[in-house]
């Protein structure tokens, strides 16, 4: 059947049905991701396993086609994503502001937060996703699952697969079920979580360590960065653990093991130091971004005119955006709800009486800054990821933000008695900051996944819309029920669980920052302006390496690396190099090379699915159960014989699985 307006066969894209599953797996995941969130301080990327799941519900219906689960997973995407609200929501419970979580205004928030991010990444899709060479990691890895699940015919249909696709399929079967049974072998604690050791440095007391998680998903993440990423974030551990750890510990001693100074340090001024150089690198990526930003602005409102004088059928369906005036006039009726909330917030308090020079003020640092930081998170995300895109970090500079302009034009106004409703109303603006900061990062994410499997963009704007309102209805309850369960650390007298508050750790340190810069810590501002300097060294270092058209060295993704825990970082690096040391192998298999690294992307994204569908089962028995270990068999004592067969497993799983890939495509190279 085919489409009289276009010639193209009748594409089924955006249903009903699919809207409608994708709603549905948002719910499951965004309350699983909420109490993983405030439990160990990560969510878990929604986009692969809902396409996952999506193509395992679909294929009960003979027209369902790829793009319609492209559909459903750009809908799902929302579930990790708005999640992130927790790294600062739970902060005003914790000052003493809120005794719960209100429900139309935390929905408010998610949602103005994410409808603003939604409309902020469509002029940016052309800069940041079709005329970008950045490797979107976690959208190639979806676009992979999606592609291998709908076979090889053009018209998205499911049918006979090429021996290619079938391989492919299989390759992402069985390397999801090999990292979902190794996640799981962690949490029986039979293997470690986690492997490293903290020891001094010398006879000065200076301490440092070493430390990685066993994610294979986290190897998968390195194998799609790329070698230039991964090279860019050992250096920036090197910065972190061999430099900046070792020194602060040395000139200012802190009592207890080399462990606890170590992790002390870091978690209390290294990170400090690290959002510095994130913050120069972010600055720096900005003004970057500026000329390829209003270039794609420029090319969006082309392609509106084109739209409105020749008619959408002159435009290519795939530069089909959301026309320009529906964006502008999206955007514009954000700012009413968004007026609302913020009165709401201050109307009863101490600071009722500057209420609408502070409402104004907020609303332009949240549109304006806003913009700046969806482009950010965009690059990030397309960078190394949207899992491993440190929006925490970013959190910090805009938490820093508001504080000081609160501190600047409305302190000594609101007196002593009105510091902590200043505190309180940072916390506020930084939510729908951050709301617009997350949804960003992960939708351009979407969209690159949609570039690679041919889908309309206008469409998934439209999915993403969805996504957005279906999360938000599910964060308030499950956030207040968590409170009144089990209350966060600090907080929460009344709350039914004492013995096991949710330690929700971002939140905490956004709370602590607001409250540094409003009532006043001048510590922190030193590891800022250091992190700020280093930031700029590796700016030119970056560019200067540039100029040989062969070398970089990101500035942004050393600062991440300086940021994150080494736990996470450290396999990604690895992962990185694997990949790199397994596509030189594949260069040798002449003209079939691209097919193997085809094969080793597979690999990669299966990987990652596994784990990340492990993980919502995790976060669901978690719930279930009541416990932070449901599936623990043995005691803390089986760790050293744990920490070997934790390392033995891992390297046979990695190696074993890139030698079983490559026999597979030496095999497809050889004739029939």
């Amino acid at each position: 059947m085919t489409d009289k307006a276009t010639g193209e066969a009748k594409r089924v894209e955006l249903t009903v049905r699919g809207l409608i599953l994708g709603v549905v797996i948002t719910f499951f995941f965004t309350a699983a991701n909420v109490f993983l969130g405030l439990k160990v301080a990560l969510t878990f990327a929604t986009s692969i396993p809902a396409a996952v799941i999506s193509m395992a519900v679909l294929r009960m219906f003979k027209n369902a086609t790829i793009w319609e689960n492209n559909i459903v997973q750009t809908v799902a995407s929302a579930a990790g994503t708005l999640s992130s609200v927790i790294f600062v929501l739970p902060g005003l419970v914790m000052i003493g502001w809120w005794s719960g979580f209100p429900y139309w205004a935390t929905f408010g928030i998610c949602v103005v937060g994410g409808v603003l991010g939604v409309m902020y990444t469509i002029p940016l899709r052309r800069a940041l996703v079709t005329q970008s060479d950045l490797p979107y990691p976690e959208g190639v890895a979806a676009a992979e699952v999606l592609r291998v699940g709908a076979g090889s015919r053009a018209d998205g249909v499911e049918g006979p697969a090429t021996d290619e696709a079938q391989a492919g399929f299989w390759t992402i079967v069985w390397s999801s079920v090999l990292s979902a049974v190794f996640a799981a072998a962690t949490q029986t604690k039979v293997f470690l979580t986690e492997i490293g050791t903290s020891f001094r440095v010398g006879s000065a007391g200076a301490a440092t360590g070493v430390s990685g998680s066993m994610s294979l998903a986290l190897v998968g993440a390195g194998h799609l960065m790329g070698i230039a990423v991964g090279m860019a974030m050992l250096l920036g551990i090197f910065i972190s653990w061999g430099v900046a750890v070792p020194l602060l510990t040395y000139l200012h001693p802190v009592a207890g093991s080399a462990g606890d100074a170590a992790s002390t340090v870091f978690r209390t001024q290294v990170r400090f130091f690290g959002a510095g150089a994130i913050g120069t690198a972010s600055i720096w990526t900005l003004g970057k971004l500026a000329a390829p930003v209003w270039g794609g602005l420029v090319s969006a409102f082309r392609a509106s005119n084109q739209r409105s004088l020749s008619g959408e059928e002159a435009m290519a369906r795939t530069e089909r955006d959301l026309p320009l005036w529906i964006v502008g006039l999206i955007c514009l009726l954000t700012l009413p709800p968004m007026a609302w909330l913020l009165h709401s917030f201050i109307k009863d308090g101490p600071l009722a009486a500057m209420a609408l020079p502070l409402i104004l003020g907020a609303m332009g640092y949240i549109v304006v800054a806003g913009f700046l930081v969806a482009a950010v998170c965009g690059f990030m995300a397309g960078l190394i990821g949207s899992s491993n895109s440190p929006v925490s970090g970013l959190a910090i500079l805009a938490v820093l933000g508001a504080a000081v302009l609160l501190t600047l034009f409305a302190k000594a106004t609101a007196g002593p008695a009105g510091e902590t409703a200043l505190v309180a109303f940072s916390l506020f603006i930084t939510s729908i900051l951050l709301t617009v900061a997350t949804i960003a990062n992960d939708n351009l994410q979407d969209l690159k996944t949609g570039q690679l499997v041919d889908a309309t963009p206008w469409r998934q704007q439209v999915a993403l819309l969805v996504g957005v309102i279906a999360g938000a209805a599910v964060i308030p309850p499950v956030l207040d029920l968590l409170n009144h369960a089990f209350g966060f650390t600090g907080a929460n007298a009344h709350a039914i669980s004492q013995g096991h508050p949710l330690a929700a750790p971002q939140a905490t340190l956004i709370s602590t920052l607001a409250k540094g810069v409003i009532v006043g810590d001048a510590k922190m501002w030193p590891l800022l302006g250091i992190g700020a300097l280093v930031g700029a060294v590796l700016v030119v270092v970056d560019e200067t390496l540039r100029l040989t058209k062969r070398y970089s060295l990101p500035p942004l993704a050393v600062g991440l690396a300086i940021y994150l825990p080494m736990s996470v970082t450290a396999p990604a690096v690895l992962g990185a190099v694997v990949g790199w040391l397994y596509d030189r192998w594949a260069d040798r298999l002449g003209g079939h090379a691209e097919t193997a690294k085809r094969m080793g992307v597979l690999l990669a994204s299966g990987l990652i699915v596994g784990e990340s569908l492990f993980n919502v089962a995790l976060a669901a028995l978690i719930g279930f159960t009541g416990k932070g270990e449901p599936m623990a068999l043995v005691g803390d004592g089986f760790a050293p014989v744990a920490l070997w067969l934790s390392l033995g497993a891992a390297g046979f799983a990695v190696v074993g699985g890139y030698m079983a890939v490559g026999r597979v495509a030496a095999k497809m190279r050889a004739p029939a």
